[in-house]
């Protein structure tokens, strides 16, 4: 008897869920905006927010379809340590001064 495949990861429904969680999360800013002056996005800030989201979520499944099930908290580490890096580096260059 074949055994039936209910993972997530494997059904290109995931991309869908991705963009549907990316949308949520840049309400929260949106929101933020209404409520108090700190919080200043402009269009390009969503875009390049929403293409990081998206971009590395979507990396993330791409990577564990092509990988053991078992190296999947590996995966995960790598990819959320590359997205903290990205965000930092694009939000306030916290780790190249391209400045001076």
């Amino acid at each position: 008897m074949r055994q039936k495949v209910n993972d997530l990861m494997l059904h290109n429904s995931v991309f869908i869920w991705i963009a549907l969680a990316t949308g949520a999360i840049l309400l929260l800013p949106l929101i933020a905006m209404q409520f108090t002056t700190e919080v200043k996005w402009d269009e390009t800030d969503f875009i390049v927010m929403g293409s990081l989201l998206f971009g590395v979520t979507s990396l993330f499944v791409l990577a564990v379809r092509k990988a053991p099930r078992k190296h999947r908290l590996l995966i995960g580490c790598i990819f959320v340590a590359a997205f903290l890096y990205l965000w930092a580096e694009l939000a306030v260059g916290v780790f190249t001064d391209l400045g001076s």
